[in-house]
């Protein structure tokens, strides 16, 4: 079955849907239950449905379709609450929230500093979202160890992906991107991480593949790294997702936010982007643009710090199937790999 069912009432008392990754171990602490609204709306079967009944709810066609998944995501579950990332994300957030808030869903706001050297800033962001969930900082604080214990599984996985060639950029996709909400219940994450771990931990290593770094927001069309593995080709850098698990060992929740690489300035982000390439071998770079985000003029900047290495830039529009056109670019650009 394919769609989005309404919450029931108490699922939704206890529910607070998230644009991005946040403070989650406040929201934990809370008592509530994250749910990210990016994974409801591109794994519903229905992520083009949705995209139109935003659009027939006043979102303009030339803006961005994850922002118009997410309000419909959140209409079609019933939440009443949502915690909004309104600086370090996507700047259409800041219209989204309002029309959320204009269909009486309550907004907490939570926003990074444009630095992530400003830590008083960010503490201060840090204790205002605690608080206007109904707890403090400390209490978020003392959430850090069982999430970074479920974290770790997915930096196993990731290493399973890239040093060890037994897990695909497909389940390293999964279970880093999933850091964001933990599926509402980090035990239930952890054990069925574990399981996935267990399968992969079992198989021969696959060598034989290109090696590709992804860089940006994830891609809104759907069997995207399946498709780069059927033409021998295998996602082996996931940028944004990797850094939704927290990749550093960090001793407080200013500093990991701090390490946080995705709601700061591009310049901070390739100084872990360029770690991180020669590291795992990476023989080409996928920088993904979604249309009509403010990221995509950062694509000069990313081109110009990463020569020599090869850089297919890729922009998708709504949800489904790449094109033939976006389908023979990536042929095109493995196959320049292979020579």
């Amino acid at each position: 079955m394919t769609g989005i069912e309404r919450m029931t009432p108490e699922e939704i008392e206890r529910t607070i849907g998230i644009t991005t990754t946040v403070p989650v171990e406040a929201i934990f602490a809370a008592g509530l239950r994250p749910l990210d609204l990016n994974n409801i709306f591109i794994t519903s079967g229905i992520a083009s449905q949705l995209v139109e009944e935003a659009e027939q709810s006043g979102f303009p066609r030339n803006s961005c379709s994850w922002n118009k998944g997410l309000y419909s995501t959140a209409r079609r579950l019933g939440l009443k609450r949502i915690a909004a990332v309104v600086q370090g994300d996507c700047a259409n957030t800041h219209a989204l929230a309002e029309m959320l808030r204009a269909d009486s869903l309550e907004i907490v706001s939570f926003a990074f500093p444009y630095s992530p050297a400003d830590s008083v800033l960010l503490e201060l962001s840090l204790n205002r979202f605690a608080a206007a969930l109904g707890t403090t900082r400390q209490e978020a604080e003392d959430w850090k160890p069982p999430l970074d214990r479920a974290r770790s599984l997915a930096h196993r996985m990731d290493e399973l992906n890239w040093r060890e060639n037994r897990a695909t950029g497909a389940e390293q996709h999964l279970w880093t991107i999933s850091c964001s909400d933990f599926f509402g219940d980090p035990e239930r994450y952890h054990q069925l991480a574990a399981e996935r771990i267990a399968e992969c931990e079992a198989r021969a290593p696959d060598e034989h593949f290109i090696r590709l770094g992804l860089l940006g927001v994830p891609p809104i069309c759907d069997g995207f790294f399946e498709l780069l593995e059927s033409h021998g080709a295998r996602v082996v850098f996931n940028e944004v997702p990797r850094q939704f698990a927290m990749p550093h060992p960090t001793r407080s929740l200013v500093e990991q936010y701090s390490r946080y690489t995705y709601p700061y300035d591009i310049f901070h982000r390739l100084a872990d982007i360029r770690e991180q390439l020669p590291l795992r071998r990476v023989q080409g770079v996928i920088h993904y643009v979604q249309s009509f985000c403010f990221r995509q003029v950062q694509d000069a900047i990313v081109r110009r710090a990463l020569l020599p290495l090869p850089i297919l830039t890729l922009e998708c529009d709504r949800p489904g199937p790449p094109d033939m056109r976006t389908q023979t670019r990536i042929e095109a650009f493995l196959e320049m790999l292979r020579a």
